[in-house]
């Protein structure tokens, strides 16, 4: 697979050095992607990155994961408008381990081939410069008029920020040069990959190699993902779409994908998925001649799913997406795990009831009335019942004023009330 073709293509190319396709074709090169470890897990916005590594090892390249354990001590001010909080040696490495655990699922680190995937952190070799040492041997090989040239520096200065840019951002564009200079001389490294806000941090490190060891190193980077309205990807009403399923359970992480407009989906499915440009092409071609259908999206969701989770959790998604609607849903609904299900119901009404009251055997009406107050009358909770509209954990209840018991707990503790079509409750039982 030819590397420069393949990201052509999927359209994940923004700049490239001249010189850098001719390097590829020669040899089985080596090429890193710096990861800031401020989180102890990737969100989507990194995915971009890691499918770039994903399909330079998939090409017979080798890729470097670096985790920035001295410069996200720092911070990027590239397309930043505050200094970021500094981070602790122990968060770092907590983060770097969890980081890593979950870049397996993308990249081969295990096994012998040349092109075996490595993850480094920089603090290893930065925590080792004195100051004085850096300034003296790394910094004076880069001028300030040429640091104070970049785009994301003088953005910083330009009144933008009321902050400032302070040294120790000023100096980030420094470390990460040495970064590259480093992996050069130690991996044989000779290019790096980034985003295309990267691009002025990036070409530091293969000017500093060029003005060291008159080296020539390459610089190739990807467009920074939108949506097609404008908005910033990635993100939704309660933050961020994280990889790890303790931060977005895999339903959340799916329906994300699944909800995605027609436009994204064509655009994210060459980016965000391996699958070759025929079987894209054809599912184009299939959602143009069907949109309702909406082929592009659940191929996206199901095949990103199954990458970042597993192929079980893209199953229970699916189900759990059919609670509302599916014939089957009272059997799923015992089925899903408890995160799954706070999810499908998140923002439902809730009340919090005792289980004492449900281990007593009280009525559903005293529950649903006096306990939680999803019917505004007994006779009216009657009415619905005898109508068919009264469910509880969708199956239908015909009489009102039934003893309630554990058995209706799923999890032990959460029972799914239904007022008519559409209108959901959820009670907790403590």
């Amino acid at each position: 697979m030819n590397f420069i073709e393949e990201l052509t293509w999927r359209g994940m190319i923004h700049q490239m050095m001249p010189g850098t396709e001719e390097q590829l074709k020669k040899e089985m090169t080596t090429a890193y992607l710096g990861i800031d470890p401020t989180a102890d897990s990737l969100h989507i916005g990194h995915l971009v990155g890691v499918m770039m590594l994903r399909h330079f090892q998939r090409s017979g390249h080798k890729p470097i994961a670096l985790i920035g354990g001295a410069t996200g001590m720092i911070g990027d001010p590239s397309m930043k408008s505050q200094e970021r909080k500094l981070l602790d040696e122990e968060t770092l490495r907590h983060n770097q381990e969890c980081i890593k655990r979950q870049l397996e699922k993308f990249l081969d680190f295990s096994s012998d081939a040349p092109n075996a995937a490595e993850m480094v952190n920089n603090y290893d070799w930065m925590s080792r410069f004195s100051f004085l040492d850096f300034i003296r041997d790394v910094g004076k090989h880069i001028t300030v008029n040429y640091m104070m040239a970049k785009d994301s520096v003088k953005k910083r200065l330009s009144g933008e920020s009321r902050e400032g840019m302070s040294f120790t951002e000023f100096s980030y564009q420094l470390c990460q040069g040495y970064d590259f200079l480093h992996l050069y001389k130690e991996k044989n490294c000779r290019l790096q990959l980034g985003g295309s806000d990267q691009w002025g941090n990036i070409t530091t490190g293969t000017e500093l190699i060029r003005r060291t060891l008159g080296g020539e190193a390459f610089a190739l980077t990807c467009p920074l993902i939108t949506k097609a309205d404008g908005g910033k990807f990635g993100k939704t009403e309660s933050g961020n779409v994280w990889l790890d399923p303790r931060y977005t359970s895999p339903y959340k992480f799916y329906q994300f994908w699944l909800n995605v407009s027609d436009a994204d989906a064509e655009k994210y499915i060459k980016i965000f998925t391996a699958l070759p440009k025929e079987e894209i092409d054809a599912l184009v071609a299939e959602q143009a001649a069907d949109p309702g259908r909406r082929p592009l999206q659940k191929r996206l969701a199901q095949e990103i799913t199954t990458m970042v989770h597993s192929a079980d959790d893209y199953q229970m998604a699916v189900e759990a997406s059919q609670i509302l609607f599916s014939n089957q849903a009272r059997e799923i609904l015992h089925k899903i795990d408890e995160a799954t299900l706070l999810s499908v119901f998140e923002g439902v009404p809730t009340f919090e009831v005792a289980k004492a009251d449900i281990e007593a055997g009280i009525t559903l009406a005293e529950l649903l009335v006096d306990k939680a107050q999803v019917f505004p009358s007994k006779g009216e909770m009657r009415k619905m019942a005898q109508g068919g509209g009264l469910m509880i954990n969708k199956e239908k209840v015909a009489d009102a004023y039934a003893p309630v018991s554990t058995d209706l707990l799923l999890q032990g503790r959460y029972i799914i009330a239904q007022r008519g079509k559409k209108n959901y409750f959820l009670l907790i039982a403590k």
